[in-house]
C-alpha cells in the first residue's frame, strides 16, 4: 500500500470525492472505498437521532480530520487506485504494473515516465459497478482477432502500447492502442459504440474496484458501457441533511391526543359510525375547538397516516419553527436559536404584509449531512450502500459532517396561498410540472409540484440571488430549504434560507441581521422587481419547457436559478409566473410590485 497525502475539505468526503467517486490526486487517479474499511478509532460518531431514524439505524461518523500537516501518524481515509491501468507519457507502455523507486511503489514507468491512468473506464448500465477495462484483451478481439490467429493467441503482455496518431487528425479514431507483439491495432472510436463491450465478450464483473472477486454472489446480468473516467454521471450521490432542532409533534398529532383522551371518545368509537357517534364528536368538538369530523377520523383510525407523517423530517422541523414563531426572542443558548419577529408596524406593501404570517431570526442552527449511497450512470441504476462491509449486522456506518450555521425562516398565510391555489390557471399551470415529473427519471428526487411549492421555491431563489448582493455571503454559501405541503393535516407553507459552515462557532451573521423585519421586507421587494424583467424576455416568462426533462417553467439562469449545491432539486420546478403572474395565470404575489410602483 502506497502512501500519498493529500488533503480534501471534510465537506468533500461527501460529495463529491465520496464513497465510490473518483479523485484526481498528484496525477493518480484514485477511488474512496465504503466506510467497512474507515478506521473507526479515528473517524467520531455524530449525534443527530432524526435523521438516524430517517436512514432506518446506523452510524453517523465524520471522515477523520486534522489541523496544520499531515504527518505519518495522522489519521486519514484510505483510498484505491483506479483505474489500474495506465500509460507511460514517455514511452506510450500500456499496462498495470506499478514502478518501483528506491524500494517503494512508484508512479513511474521503468523508463522513468509518469503513467497517467487511461481515459475510459466501464460502468454497469443498471447495476452502479464499475471496472476497469481489461485493454490487453480489448486489443485482442475485433474483427481482426477473427482472421488471424496470431492475433488470437497473443501473449506479449509487454508489447501494449496507447498512443495518438497524428496522421488521423484529431478524435477517438486517431487515439489507438496498439500490441506490437502481434501487430493488432484498435481504435478508440470502436470502444464507445452501443453494446461494444458485450460484443468483445467482455462481462461486468457485479463488484466495486476495491471490492475481492469472491465477494461476488451472483453474476451481474447487465451490460457494461464505456465512459469517460471524469464523467458526472459516473457519480450520483444521494445525500440527505437534517436540522438538528427539538422534534416537535404536528398540531394535529396532538389534537387526536387529546380527542382520545376525552371521556366521550369511547361512545364515538362504540357507536362505529351510528347517530350517537355524531352526537359526541360534536361535543368533542365543541369542546376541543377542532371540527366533527377530526373526531369521526380519529375514531376511524384516519390518524395513522399523521403519526407516519413524524418521520418525515420536514414536519418535525415545521412544527419546531412554529413553536419558536410563538415564542418570541429565544434565550435557550441550545444549537437551535430562533427569534419569532412580529410584521406589526413594518412599513411595506400591504399585499406582501398579508401574506407573511411569521418571519424568524435563526441565530443558530445545527445540520448533519450524511452520505447513504451513490448510484452511476442513471438515476434508475441500483443505489450501492456507502457502507459495504459483510460483517455490519445491523449497525452501517455512513459518512457525515456536522455545520453550524444561521438563517432566514418565512412563514406564509396558509388562507390566503389556499384561497390562490385553488383558482383553475394556477393548479392548470402546476400540473405540467406534476405530469413531468412523474413521467422523470427525478420523480423520486424531487417534491411533488403543487402550485405553493413551486412559487415558494422560485421565490426562495430570487431572495438567494438578492441576498448574496446584500448579506456579504456569496450565492452558492446560501442554502434552502421548502416546507409546502398541503396534502396533510398540518399543512406547511415556509422557506428556510440559511448559510452553514463547518467551523463549530457557526457563521458571523450577516444574513440573520437582514432577517429583521424592517430590512427583510424591503430586500423582498427588490427580489421581486428583478425578477420582474429577465434579459431572456420574452422568450423566458412566455416558456414552459426549459431546464432538463423540461422541469422549468418560466425560469432561466438570467432570472431565477442560483447554484445547484443550494438548491434541493437542482434548479428543478421552478416558474416566475406563479409569483409574479402571467398573461393567462395569476401569481402569489403579482400585486406587490403594481401597489409599490403606484405609491412611489
Amino acid at each position: 500500500m502506497e502512501k500519498i497525502r493529500h488533503d480534501l475539505r471534510l465537506s468533500e468526503a461527501i460529495s463529491p470525492f465520496g464513497v465510490g467517486a473518483i479523485v484526481d490526486v498528484r496525477g493518480e487517479s484514485l477511488m474512496a472505498p465504503d466506510t467497512s474499511w474507515w478506521d473507526k478509532k479515528h473517524a467520531h460518531e455524530i449525534s443527530c437521532e432524526r435523521l438516524v431514524a430517517r436512514l432506518g439505524g446506523g452510524v453517523l461518523r465524520q471522515p477523520p480530520a486534522h489541523a496544520g500537516r499531515a504527518g505519518k501518524e495522522t489519521p486519514a481515509l484510505p483510498y484505491w487506485r483506479f483505474p489500474a491501468w495506465r500509460f507511460c507519457e514517455r514511452c506510450d507502455r500500456l499496462s498495470k504494473l506499478t514502478g518501483r523507486k528506491r524500494g517503494k511503489w512508484s508512479n513511474t514507468c521503468e523508463c522513468g515516465g509518469a503513467l497517467v491512468p487511461m481515459r475510459y473506464i466501464a460502468v454497469c448500465e443498471k447495476g452502479s459497478h464499475a471496472q476497469d477495462i481489461n485493454w490487453f484483451q480489448w486489443a485482442h478481439r475485433g474483427r481482426a482477432a477473427t482472421r488471424n490467429e496470431a492475433v488470437r493467441h497473443c501473449r506479449d503482455y509487454k508489447s501494449l502500447r496507447f498512443h495518438k496518431l497524428a496522421t488521423r487528425g484529431e478524435g477517438l479514431a486517431a487515439l489507438v492502442v496498439k500490441c506490437h507483439g502481434c501487430g493488432n491495432e484498435r481504435k478508440l472510436s470502436e470502444l464507445v459504440t452501443k453494446g461494444a463491450l458485450q460484443q468483445d465478450g467482455i462481462r461486468c464483473a457485479g463488484r466495486q474496484p476495491w471490492q475481492p472477486e469472491d465477494s461476488v454472489k451472483e453474476a451481474c446480468p447487465y451490460e457494461l458501457v464505456a465512459v469517460q473516467r471524469g464523467a458526472t454521471g459516473n457519480y450520483i450521490a444521494d445525500r440527505i441533511s437534517a436540522l438538528d432542532i427539538p422534534e416537535e409533534r404536528p398540531q394535529s398529532v396532538e389534537a387526536a391526543d387529546k380527542i382520545r383522551e376525552h371521556d366521550l371518545f369511547s361512545r364515538v368509537v362504540a357507536d362505529n359510525g351510528g347517530p350517537q357517534s355524531e352526537m359526541f364528536a360534536q361535543v368533542i368538538a365543541n369542546e376541543l375547538g377542532v371540527t366533527a369530523e377530526t373526531v369521526l377520523g380519529v375514531a376511524a383510525g384516519e390518524e395513522t397516516s399523521a403519526s407516519e407523517m413524524l418521520l418525515d423530517l420536514k414536519d418535525g422541523e415545521w412544527a419546531a419553527f412554529l413553536k419558536k414563531l410563538h415564542a418570541g426572542r429565544d434565550r435557550t443558548g441550545s444549537d437551535f436559536v430562533v427569534d419569532g419577529r412580529s410584521l406589526e408596524g413594518v412599513a411595506g406593501p400591504r399585499s406582501l404584509l398579508d401574506k407573511i404570517s411569521g418571519v424568524g431570526q435563526v441565530h443558530r442552527v445545527r445540520e448533519v449531512r450524511a452520505l447513504r449511497g451513490f448510484r452511476r450512470h442513471s438515476l434508475e441504476a441500483a443505489l450501492i450502500d456507502a457502507d459495504l462491509g459483510a460483517n455490519r449486522r445491523y449497525q452501517p456506518t455512513y459518512p457525515a459532517i456536522e455545520l453550524f450555521g444561521e438563517g432566514i425562516f418565512l412563514r406564509f398565510d396558509e388562507e390566503r396561498i389556499a384561497a390562490w391555489e385553488a383558482r383553475p390557471e394556477v393548479r392548470a399551470r402546476a400540473d405540467i410540472l406534476r405530469t413531468r415529473r412523474a413521467g422523470s427519471p427525478w420523480a423520486g428526487r424531487l417534491d411533488v409540484p403543487e402550485p405553493r411549492y413551486i412559487a415558494l421555491h422560485t421565490l426562495a431563489h430570487l431572495l438567494i440571488r438578492r441576498l448574496a448582493f446584500a448579506s456579504g455571503y456569496a450565492s452558492a454559501a446560501l442554502q434552502e430549504r421548502i416546507y409546502a405541503n398541503s396534502d396533510r393535516a398540518d399543512r406547511t407553507a415556509g422557506i428556510l434560507i440559511y448559510t452553514a459552515a463547518g467551523d463549530a462557532q457557526g457563521t458571523l451573521g450577516g444574513l440573520v441581521r437582514l432577517g429583521e423585519p424592517r430590512k427583510l421586507i424591503p430586500l423582498l421587494v427588490a427580489a421581486l422587481d428583478d425578477a420582474d424583467f429577465c434579459s431572456n424576455d420574452p422568450v423566458c416568462i412566455e416558456s414552459d419547457h426549459q431546464r432538463v426533462s423540461q422541469l422549468n417553467l418560466s425560469a432561466c439562469h438570467g432570472c431565477a436559478l442560483v447554484s445547484e449545491t443550494s438548491c434541493e432539486t437542482g434548479n428543478r420546478l421552478l416558474d416566475r409566473q406563479l409569483v409574479l403572474g402571467g398573461s393567462d395565470v395569476r401569481g402569489l404575489l403579482d400585486d406587490v410590485l403594481p401597489e409599490v410602483r403606484r405609491s412611489g
